[in-house]
């Protein structure tokens, strides 16, 4: 899964654009609906917003390490939730969904490629995608576009996993270590997934491996 990642490199930067949507994301771990927020921004993302929610699930946390568990779990359902409507977009919208992908969010690049992926082991590759920084609305709406590979259920089941997995990661890392944390996944949250990912890969080649 390693050869996805050069084909999904982020769009060409709008700095200011981008730079206001992050400041809004963020200003709503000072309000009292940052949960609510947290859900929906978490949706969106899944198929079309560009501000990962970590951003807000982060700050959330921070505000109240004791709800980072429950803050990463509502933000696992609401992404989860958003993949099932980016499915949606590309089973019956293809045109909209492929609008999404190639003009609003430059990703055109990666289509091809996901394509393959998901005629190899969409499951592995839908996985990968909710867990790491790979851009994970690609995966939703070309799952729903090349629904004949990919059922709604591998989607789900796949993305049910994957993005718990990255949540309760960030959520756990600020709940045990604290303010000294935060500034490490600021820094390197992307790095820090991509390795998990490979160690708990290569742990399942590992068991196939022993126990053949």
């Amino acid at each position: 899964m390693s050869d996805v990642v050069p084909h999904l490199t982020h769009p060409p930067a709008k700095p200011n654009l981008l730079k206001r949507l992050y400041a809004w994301v963020l200003h709503w771990a000072d309000t009292p609906h940052g949960l609510a927020a947290l859900v929906l921004i978490a949706f969106v993302e899944s198929s079309f917003f560009p501000i990962p929610p970590d951003v807000l699930l982060i700050a959330l946390c921070m505000g109240a390490p004791k709800k980072s568990f429950k803050f990463a779990l509502w933000c696992a359902v609401g992404s989860v939730a958003g993949g099932m409507a980016g499915y949606a977009i590309g089973y019956a919208a293809e045109p909209l969904g492929r609008w999404i992908i190639f003009d609003l969010l430059h990703y055109g690049a990666a289509w091809d490629k996901v394509a393959e992926l998901y005629g190899q082991n969409a499951f592995l590759a839908i996985l990968t995608a909710a867990f790491t920084p790979i851009p994970y609305k690609v995966f939703t709406i070309a799952a729903g576009v090349f629904h004949e590979q990919v059922s709604l259920w591998t989607l789900v089941g796949a993305s049910a996993i994957g993005r718990t997995g990255r949540f309760v990661l960030v959520a756990g890392a600020i709940y045990y270590f604290g303010p000294p944390i935060k500034r490490l996944l600021d820094k390197y949250l992307e790095l820090f997934t991509v390795i998990f990912m490979v160690l708990l890969i290569g742990g399942f080649v590992l068991i196939k491996y022993v126990l053949r």
